[in-house]
């Protein structure tokens, strides 16, 4: 053991020694790390160059791209272009602004500030961009890793030629960037600069916008005894009337230019009618049609109705643009009338011909006028000029103006609110209100003009219609299936609910109350109101009650939509298959559907009102679901159809309507004959046409007993033979009913082929009997 102890000391010292030895030798620079410290700067400046030829790349490729200076400056112009009339216009006129261009230069402007907003993020985005790439140039043009010096070791001097080549395009780069950077700053100075004068004139409108109404109801022009003979001081009336055009012709364009695409929908409908007219009048010009229809006149319609799709076209144009300025409108009836004028031409007599055309003359002035007018005494003197000879007309048309296609009392009613606007406007001019004035006489002539285009286009679409019924008519189409003069007036009551909304958007543009109106309308829809725990909007109740409504004349017309007209007693036998009641049902299910969707009723609230339901099915609503469950029981089970005839109890007919609640019967009297759903299903109903149309008849009558039998069998069977209404497949039978006293009963029973016909081959078959038994001697008790 002692000896061993040594020998472990030893080892040990020595195992430790060698672990020192191997820690300093990790520790020391060998000549391997030497290499590797070597190998580092080449390394690093491999990486400086790629970086430098990335960013020389993103350069040129950027500004080979370019940042589109010249097209957005050209949009700068454009928008400056576009505002300068206003700019015109408000130095011309001042506070002189009327409302309605006070409008459309908000909206004008808002439309330039966000154009404009859009050109500065544009320019601040490359700005940015334009920078950092900048900086990155000058940054790698400074960096002394990518130049060589004289210092250098000979391993860094190999990249010279490389270094110097990045060094020249650095400096292309950077020039170039600065020159792009410089542009796009200098555009940026210029975008912000218009947008300062933007938000100036923004500033300027809504100030007026705010005063405008209380400018309006004040007096803004001196009374006309006292006003000037000319506007705007020492800058004549010939510049004022130039900036009130060139800002009336700003506001056109930029509204033509905005809503393209609803004048695009305009164009389309017109289309759509004239390709509907047309196809319709080249049918009629037929052989076949012309046999049937005659030669058809129209007033307005021809082969190509291109004169009745442009005066459709304006007609129209307020629905489609009811956020139009009110000077758009007014161009748009004044073509209108030059349309109507074309036709009139040729069938108005002369003197009414140079009446209607003064009415078009005075019109014409009336725009002219309403655009320059602001104070002075010429002007506005014209004006008054042109509300006295309005307020004579009115009065004469209106007790000598009738126009067919409208009631009286509407009519009459257009015409004294055009009396009673124009005189409300010669007084307001007269006070010094001149705003009012306008807006008071434009909406009483426009009220006058459009009453007039809207007849004509009520008679044009009436026309329309007429020729629709008459086609359909030889085509067994829809309108062949229900009645004409009810369809003439459907026509005529819808079209003059339209002709009632037409005039009152264009009455709200003139007054500039479209957007105030439309704006109310949406609060009151739209504001959330509450009933207990339900909360619900005025909107989804409207749109609950129109959806209820289409739903349900949707089925009630079922019937005609799918080519089934009206039953009645012709002879002909025809059966209709239940599919449209089961559609009737769909379309019910589907409508309550929409209709609980579009109340946005929640699902656990529409629970409580099943559950009210229920309730209310409980106490009181057990026929009404018993009919309507047996009506869903009717048309799968079909235990009749449509045409069939059928008994109940002491009713019977011929089953003219399959509903969901109740079915119609049409009796042989011709009443018709309502049943509940319920009686039809749990009462003993009998159908006489459910696999055949056959029925089998009986007659009774007595002779004497001393009638030679074999003779007056021989004698019914002949006649029964002759019948044309008997089935020869079926048997006949004669029977020997009964015997009494002096008297024998005899009863003949037939096979009759049609059951409607049963009563007609009863008195035709007696009316031969009775003949020939006269002609035996054979006597009838």
């Amino acid at each position: 053991m002692q000896i061993l102890r040594p020998k472990i000391v030893f080892l040990s010292l020595l195992f430790n020694l060698l672990m020192v030895a191997t820690f300093v030798k990790a520790q020391s620079p060998s000549n391997g790390s030497a290499d590797t410290s070597a190998k580092t700067i080449p390394d690093t400046l491999l990486f400086k160059i790629q970086k430098a030829q990335a960013a020389i790349t993103e350069v040129n490729a950027a500004n080979k791209k370019g940042y589109n200076v010249a097209g957005l400056r050209a949009n700068l112009k454009s928008i400056a272009d576009n505002i300068k009339p206003l700019q015109e216009d408000f130095k011309a006129s001042k506070d002189h602004i009327d409302t309605k261009s006070l409008q459309s230069y908000s909206l004008m402007l808002k439309d330039a500030h966000d154009q404009v907003g859009v050109l500065r993020n544009t320019l601040i985005k490359s700005n940015t961009d334009l920078q950092r790439m900048s900086q990155e140039v000058i940054d790698l043009s400074s960096d002394s890793l990518l130049t060589v010096t004289a210092k250098d070791d000979a391993e860094k001097k190999l990249y010279q030629g490389q270094l110097t080549e990045i060094k020249l395009k650095l400096q292309d780069a950077g020039k170039l960037t600065g020159d792009n950077l410089d542009r796009v700053s200098r555009l940026l100075a210029d975008v912000s600069a218009l947008d300062l004068v933007i938000n100036d004139l923004q500033s300027q409108t809504n100030d007026l916008l705010m005063r405008s109404g209380q400018m309006a109801f004040s007096k803004e022009a001196p009374y006309l005894w006292s006003a000037p003979l000319s506007d705007a001081g020492n800058q004549g009336i010939a510049k004022l009337i130039s900036s009130a055009f060139r800002g009336q012709q700003q506001i056109l364009a930029y509204f033509i230019s905005s809503t393209w695409d609803k004048r695009i929908l305009t164009i389309l409908f017109a289309a759509a009618f004239f390709l509907w007219v047309h196809v319709n009048f080249k049918k009629s010009l037929r052989t076949r049609y012309k046999r049937k229809l005659g030669e058809l006149k129209f007033e307005y319609l021809q082969l190509f109705p291109l004169l009745a799709t442009v005066i459709v076209l304006f007609n129209i144009t307020p629905l489609f643009e009811p956020d139009a300025p009110s000077l758009y409108i007014e161009i748009v009836q004044f073509m209108l009338l030059m349309a109507i004028s074309i036709h009139l031409k040729n069938t108005l007599p002369a003197t009414q011909l140079r009446y209607w055309w003064l009415i078009i003359g005075l019109y014409t002035a009336m725009i002219v006028i309403n655009v320059v007018v602001k104070s002075a005494l010429p002007l506005r003197f014209c004006l008054l000029g042109l509300n006295v000879v309005f307020v004579y007309m009115g009065v004469l048309m209106y007790k000598n103006v009738a126009i067919p296609q409208f009631s009286r009392r509407y009519v009459k009613g257009v015409l004294m609110f055009f009396v009673i606007s124009n005189g409300i406007a010669l007084l307001l001019n007269i006070f010094g209100r001149v705003s009012l004035a306008k807006v008071f006489g434009t909406t009483g002539v426009m009220g006058l003009t459009q009453m007039i285009g809207l007849a004509v286009f009520t008679q044009i679409i009436l026309d329309a219609v007429e020729l629709q019924i008459k086609i359909s008519s030889c085509d067994q189409g829809i309108f062949s299936r229900v009645s004409p003069t009810r369809t003439r007036a459907a026509a005529k009551k819808a079209l003059s609910v339209l002709a009632v909304i037409i005039w009152v958007m264009v009455f709200l543009i003139n007054l500039s109350l479209t957007a105030g109106t439309f704006s109310f309308l949406n609060a009151i829809l739209d504001k959330t109101r509450s009933f207990g725990s339900i909360h619900f909007t005025l909107g989804n109740l409207l749109f609950f009650c129109i959806i209820v409504y289409v739903a349900n004349q949707l089925q009630k017309h079922v019937p005609i939509l799918f080519g089934e007209g009206s039953v009645s007693y012709d002879g002909q036998v025809e059966h209709k298959s239940s599919k449209v009641a089961l559609i009737r049902l769909i379309i019910i299910v589907i409508g309550v559907l929409l209709a609980v969707t579009a109340s946005g009723l929640p699902m656990d609230k529409l629970t409580v009102v099943l559950g009210a339901l229920g309730v209310g099915i409980g106490l009181g609503m057990q026929n009404i679901v018993n009919n309507f469950v047996s009506g869903i029981i009717l048309i799968f089970e079909k235990p009749f159809r449509i045409g069939d005839f059928v008994e109940l109890a002491d009713k019977k007919g011929k089953v003219k309507d399959i509903g969901i609640r109740s079915s119609k019967l049409l009796s042989p009297q011709g009443s018709e004959v309502i049943i509940p759903n319920g009686d039809l299903l749990s009462g003993r109903l009998v159908n006489w046409t459910l696999s055949h149309d056959y029925v089998k008849t009986e007659l009774t009558f007595k002779v004497g007993t001393d009638t030679n039998l074999d003779i007056l069998y021989k004698l019914i069977g002949d006649e029964l033979k002759k019948s044309k209404q008997i089935m020869s497949n079926l048997p006949t039978e004669i029977l020997l009913n009964s015997i009494a006293a002096g008297a024998i009963e005899l009863k003949v029973m037939a096979w009759v082929n049609n059951i409607y016909i049963e009563a007609s081959f009863k008195s035709d078959f007696m009316f031969r009997l009775i003949k020939k038994l006269n002609e035996l001697e054979i006597k009838v008790l």
